[in-house]
């Protein structure tokens, strides 16, 4: 957001035009702030994980051997959310379910 050199040089090589800098980092610390909002946290996880896919599929097309960066960054955020957010426990259970207990 602050148009640093880096930033701009970065964003140019991997084929974005560098006005672009400023937008990014904008749609970037939206998706943050959402998913730092307990209230807000699973949205922001979901859009957090559409930028870091299309992070993932910039790196991919380039033949970046860092393309896997954005994808553990992706891990990280929904395995945070996981553990501060109960209720992802019931959606994504890590335990079987012991036999004849199971509704079906």
């Amino acid at each position: 957001m602050l148009k640093l050199a880096p930033a701009v040089e970065a964003t140019a090589r991997l084929g974005y035009p560098a006005g672009l800098v400023v937008a990014i980092g904008i749609t970037e610390l939206i998706c943050v702030v959402l998913y730092v909002i307990p209230r807000t946290s699973i949205l922001g996880a979901i859009l957090l994980t559409g930028y870091l896919g299309g992070a993932t599929a910039t790196q991919v097309r380039l033949e970046d051997p860092w393309f896997f960066f954005p994808v553990l960054i992706g891990v990280l955020v929904w395995a945070g959310l996981f553990l501060r957010d109960r209720r992802l426990g019931s959606l994504i259970p890590l335990r079987s379910v012991p036999s004849g207990t199971a509704t079906e």
